[in-house]
C-alpha cells in the first residue's frame, strides 16, 4: 500500500514537469484536428440520424413532451446533439488513451528512469511491435465489453460502475506493459504483473474515474452546446492530462516493483552462494571411533 501511494504523489509532482505539459500537447492537437475535421464532416448527418432515431420511438416523444410542460423545453434542441456527444465520448476517451501510450509514454517512462532508476538495467522484455499488438488486442476486448454491458447502463447505479472499470482494466493492460517494456524482461514483466495485479487494476479503475471528469461538461446542456468550440479542446485536454498522470503512475510503481524484485532475487542469489561456498565441518569423532587411553600399571 505505501508503493501505492508513493507512486501516487510522485506521479502528480511530475505532471507539472514543463516534459510532460509540453508533450501533453501532441496529442492534444491531434485530437483537436480530428474532432473538429470528423465534427465538419459529419455532425449535420449524425444529429439528423439521431433525431429520426429518437421520433421514431414514442416513449422518447412522451418524455420529452413531459420535459416541456414542467419548462425545459430547451431539452428538445439540444437533446440529439448532447446525444451524439454523449456517444462520441468513448471513442475521444479511447483514441486519447492509445494516443498518449504511443507518444506520451515512452518518454515519460524514459523521464521516470533517468531521474529514479538510472543505475537499472535495461532488459528489453517488450519491442514497440509487442506493445503495440497489446495495445490493440486489449482495446478490441474493452470495446466488446462496452457493448456488450451498454444493456445494463440503463440500470443507475450500473452506469456508474461498469464504463470506469472496463476503461480502469483497460488503463492497466496497456500502461503497465508499457511501462515495464524497457526495463523489464519478459518473465520479470508476467511476475510483477501477477504480483501486483490488484494494485494496478485498482490504479486503472481510479484513472478511469478520473477520466470520467470532463464528462460533466455535457450535463451543461444547451450552454455546452453553445460553447462546444472552446469546450470540447478542454475536455480533450483534461483527458489527455489525466492519462498522462495515469501513465507516469504506472512507471512509478512498476519500476520500483522491479526494483525490489531484483533486489529480491539478488539476496536469494547472494544466500545461495554463501552456503555453497561454506567449508565443510570436520567431522566430530564419535566416543566408539576414539582410542582407548592406556592405564599406568598399578603399583606393587
Amino acid at each position: 500500500m505505501s508503493l501505492l501511494f508513493d507512486s501516487f504523489w510522485r506521479a502528480v509532482a511530475y505532471c507539472m514537469h514543463p516534459r510532460v505539459i509540453a508533450l501533453s500537447f501532441l496529442p492534444l492537437v491531434l485530437m483537436v484536428v480530428l474532432s473538429f475535421g470528423l465534427g465538419y464532416f459529419f455532425w449535420d448527418a449524425a444529429v439528423a440520424s439521431v433525431t429520426a432515431w429518437l421520433e421514431a420511438y414514442e416513449m422518447v416523444q412522451t418524455l420529452l413532451g413531459w420535459l416541456e410542460r414542467v419548462g425545459m423545453s430547451s431539452l428538445r434542441t439540444v437533446f440529439a446533439p448532447l446525444l451524439v456527444l454523449v456517444l462520441a465520448t468513448p471513442v475521444i476517451v479511447l483514441l486519447c488513451l492509445l494516443l498518449v501510450a504511443a507518444f506520451m509514454t515512452p518518454a515519460m517512462v524514459d523521464l521516470v528512469g533517468q531521474r529514479r532508476f538510472a543505475q537499472m538495467e535495461l532488459k528489453r522484455g517488450g519491442s514497440m511491435l509487442v506493445s503495440v499488438f497489446w495495445s490493440l488486442g486489449s482495446t478490441l476486448l474493452a470495446v466488446l465489453a462496452l457493448l456488450v454491458s451498454m444493456p445494463l447502463w440503463l440500470v443507475p447505479p450500473l452506469v456508474l460502475i461498469l464504463p470506469p472499470l472496463i476503461w480502469g482494466w483497460l488503463t492497466y493492460r496497456v500502461f503497465a506493459f508499457d511501462a515495464l517494456a524497457l526495463h523489464a524482461s519478459a518473465p520479470e514483466r508476467k511476475a510483477i504483473l501477477k504480483e501486483h495485479r490488484g494494485s494496478l487494476l485498482a490504479m486503472g479503475v481510479l484513472s478511469g474515474y478520473l477520466g470520467a471528469a470532463p464528462s460533466l461538461l455535457w450535463a451543461s446542456g444547451a450552454m455546452f452546446i453553445a460553447l462546444a468550440p472552446l469546450l470540447v479542446p478542454v475536455a480533450i485536454w483534461i483527458y489527455t492530462l489525466v492519462f498522462a498522470f495515469a501513465s507516469l503512475w504506472f512507471a512509478h510503481y512498476t519500476l520500483a516493483a522491479l526494483q525490489a524484485l531484483r533486489a529480491s532475487q539478488a539476496a536469494t542469489v547472494a544466500a545461495t552462494t554463501d552456503v555453497i561456498d561454506m567449508p565443510p565441518a570436520e567431522p566430530v569423532a564419535l566416543a566408539q571411533d576414539r582410542p582407548t587411553p592406556s592405564l599406568p600399571p598399578a603399583a606393587p
